[in-house]
């Protein structure tokens, strides 16, 4: 009986190697953690050491086990192999170790939206930095100014063709908050435990950035949809060791009360106090005030 091809010998193996790819707990594989899997297994497998990481992947995409994709990215482009059913979010988290999900993909996550966004939010927290003296006095004619401008968007953004859709990743790179209200959660949309910001802190990073979830509307509905799901009351801790330079508590009170939240709850944000008018949005065109929480906001929200 003739000795079988490598090729052949990683098809017989096919039942061993699959199982393996199941154990992993991952749906998203790179080259180099494929090359690992190739090395650490080789023997057991009685694949020849002549084998290449890409003569080994090549197999397993002509078996229907690994499914390949090319992400464009504005530094380099990436290649990944998907195992089964991993979803968009899956991958999405694969292109930056540490990353998580938040802002409009939290918001989808949570079940806190009845759209489908197309679009993906990952963030990757920056390193520690000095951000300047927190009791610095805020001023008013800075915080017109700065909201009158529209809001700086990333332009670190991700494509990527996955089973005939077109979809983008924003990379965003937020403040350091040493993770705070990320956790590793299995939902609807992920195949399996992956990290995304609980509704807390959902909430808080949607108020702060509404561009990055669907606008001021849905963030309004994620206030109405999460009602009874969360605690204010840890929102609001969360809310002060953020330390964010503008006054987004008056926003939160704003959203609670558009939402239809109880005054007791209202009356939480007594706690903060109202110095300054501020802005639900960046570049309001036709606006309205909120006397209680000194906020303009778009007319006919």
């Amino acid at each position: 009986m003739p000795r079988l091809s490598r090729f052949k010998i990683i098809q017989h193996m096919k039942p061993l190697i699959v199982e393996h790819l199941k154990e992993s707990n991952k749906k998203v594989f790179s080259l180099t953690e494929m090359q690992s899997i190739l090395t650490v297994n080789r023997e057991k497998w009685t694949i020849p050491k002549i084998t290449t990481a890409n003569e080994f992947i090549g197999v397993l995409k002509d078996k229907g086990v690994l499914e390949e994709i090319t992400i464009d990215t504005p530094q380099r482009v990436i290649t990944k192999y998907v195992f089964g059913d991993a979803s968009v979010y899956d991958i999405a988290l694969s292109l930056r170790q540490g990353s998580y999900l938040s802002h409009y993909s939290a918001i989808f996550s949570h079940q806190l939206t009845e759209n489908v966004p197309k679009t993906v939010y990952t963030n990757l927290e920056q390193s520690p930095k000095y951000t300047g003296d927190p009791d610095e006095e805020l001023e008013q004619k800075n915080i017109d100014l700065a909201f009158s401008r529209p809001m700086r968007l990333t332009n670190q953004i991700a494509i990527f063709n996955y089973r005939d859709n077109e979809y983008k990743v924003y990379l965003l790179n937020g403040k350091h908050q040493k993770r705070l209200g990320v956790e590793k959660i299995k939902t609807f949309n992920l195949s399996v435990p992956s990290d995304i910001t609980n509704i807390e802190r959902t909430l808080i990073d949607v108020v702060v950035r509404p561009v990055y979830s669907g606008g001021v509307e849905e963030v309004l509905q994620a206030f109405k949809e999460a009602k009874g799901t969360y605690s204010v009351n840890r929102l609001l801790s969360y809310l002060k060791k953020m330390e964010l330079k503008y006054p987004y508590h008056q926003l939160i009170g704003f959203y609670l009360e558009k939402a239809g939240y109880e005054e007791k709850v209202l009356n939480l944000l007594n706690k903060f106090e109202i110095t300054h008018d501020f802005y639900l949005t960046y570049k309001i065109t036709d606006k309205a005030f909120s006397k209680r929480w000194r906020v303009y906001y778009p007319k006919g929200l």
